[in-house]
């Protein structure tokens, strides 16, 4: 059983005549660690056996596959897609997901000891291809933990850019996919699509190597998810102007686009699948201009199973006008974490793509700047990157591209960007 707890930061106090009411609402699921049932989990692990997967890589993508295999647990049904310019089903061989037990694990595996590098890279039909395997089970099994893992060392360069938007359009919303980048030559705005569109993560994986320990990773984290296609409903009042709504722990995510109406004045924003966690999201209101002393509830948020309408937990968005300066110039820490954390991924993504457009003056402001929010922050992973990009003289605060980048630290960097840091303390109120 999984339980949910909603609660929302904000300083409701406005000044008089202000309109935008800023909140953060935190979502905790905890409860007993049982796992889903499982005939209610579905996994599809999809591998990159494009031609550039030679030269080793191939061999720890295979040993990374067997090891996701071994770590399904009973019940679970799965398939493994090998990907090139097509999207081949390994296993099973009959075109639907299998259950899991020792007997299908070990098939599986032998099938994917006999992966080969060939042909070409064309992601979208790999996502398609896993999608129509989630539907037909679906069918039979309404309500399932639907997840896939995605494997990629190259660019998308065998799939028409027209074809790939609407395999992505095509998928969205029937599983949840994390995306793994090995090595140096994968686009990370690319991916980051595939895992912004499927609700999923996305990192780097520098080294081969590490592959298997990341692929069990990933796959226990799958096995812990409990409940599936929870979405977060948010009403506002007639005459409110809702600005957005972005996830802003444990990763950055604008949901803002992503609405799907309830009714006039409600509508629900994707979150995936939960287990044991924590996430948080950043809403933004306008509303009308109050007098002094009025108090409005600027908007009611609910997590919510979409298909059952049933309600996990809720919160308030309150905005009240005051003429007191120190209550209504008070900016609510959470809020200050995370639009500063907002701030330090635009920086980054600006910075590094102004240093690959050669415009060195913008690159240096942007990564400096970013270098300074993200040590005063506590960010320490992604100050030790940017570290490894400019370097900034601690008498003058200075800031200087290095010339030489390690491309992989480019590539960290670049994905881990939208990554978050939550408060070092964490505030009342």
């Amino acid at each position: 059983m999984t339980d949910f707890s909603v609660r929302v930061d904000q300083n409701k106090y406005l000044p008089a005549g202000s309109q935008e009411v800023h909140a953060i609402v935190t979502v905790e699921a905890s409860g007993a660690p049982e796992r889903a049932p499982a005939a209610e989990a579905a996994e599809v692990i999809i591998v990159d056996t494009s031609g550039s997967m030679s030269y080793g890589k191939i061999n720890d993508a295979r040993k990374a596959a067997q090891t996701a295999v071994d770590t399904l647990r009973d019940g679970v049904y799965f398939a493994v897609i090998a990907g090139n310019h097509q999207a081949e089903v390994i296993f099973p061989h009959y075109g639907r997901l299998a259950p899991a037990d020792p007997e299908s694990r070990q098939a599986a595996k032998q099938a994917i000891a006999g992966l080969r590098a060939d042909g070409g890279t064309a992601m979208g039909r790999w996502l398609r291809r896993a999608a129509d395997l989630f539907s037909a089970h679906e069918g039979a099994r309404p309500g399932a933990i639907r997840h896939a893992i995605l494997l990629t060392d190259g660019k998308n360069e065998h799939e028409p850019a027209p074809e790939f938007d609407a395999n992505l359009a095509y998928c969205a919303g029937k599983f949840v996919c994390d995306c793994r980048g090995v090595g140096t030559d994968w686009v990370v705005a690319e991916v980051r699509r595939i895992g912004s569109t499927l609700l999923g993560s996305v990192m780097d994986v520098r080294r081969p190597e590490d592959l298997a320990d990341d692929f069990r990773a990933m796959t226990e984290a799958a096995m812990g998810k409990t409940v599936a296609d929870v979405a977060l409903r948010l009403w506002t009042p007639r005459a409110a102007t809702l600005n957005f709504v972005k996830q802003v722990s444990p990763a950055l995510e604008d949901l803002t686009g992503r609405r799907t109406p309830v009714d006039e004045l409600s509508g629900d924003y994707p979150t995936g699948s939960w287990g044991a966690e924590s996430r948080e999201y950043h809403i933004s209101i306008q509303v009308p201009p109050g007098q002094v002393g009025q108090e409005m509830r600027a908007g009611l948020v609910k997590l919510v199973a979409p298909a059952t309408g049933e309600v996990y937990g809720s919160g308030n968005v309150l905005a009240q006008w005051s003429d007191d300066p120190v209550q209504s110039t008070r900016i609510n820490p959470r809020v200050a974490h995370y639009t500063g954390q907002q701030e330090l991924a635009e920086l980054i993504q600006e910075g590094l793509q102004a240093r690959n457009d050669g415009d060195v003056e913008t690159a240096t402001a942007r990564l400096g700047r970013a270098r300074g929010i993200a040590e005063r922050a506590g960010n320490d992973e992604t100050a030790r990157l940017l570290a490894k990009v400019v370097e900034v003289d601690p008498e003058t605060g200075t800031a200087r591209l290095k010339r030489v980048v390690d491309k992989a630290d480019e590539i960290a960097l670049d994905t881990r960007s939208v990554r978050t840091v939550r408060m070092r303390k964490d505030p009342e109120g």
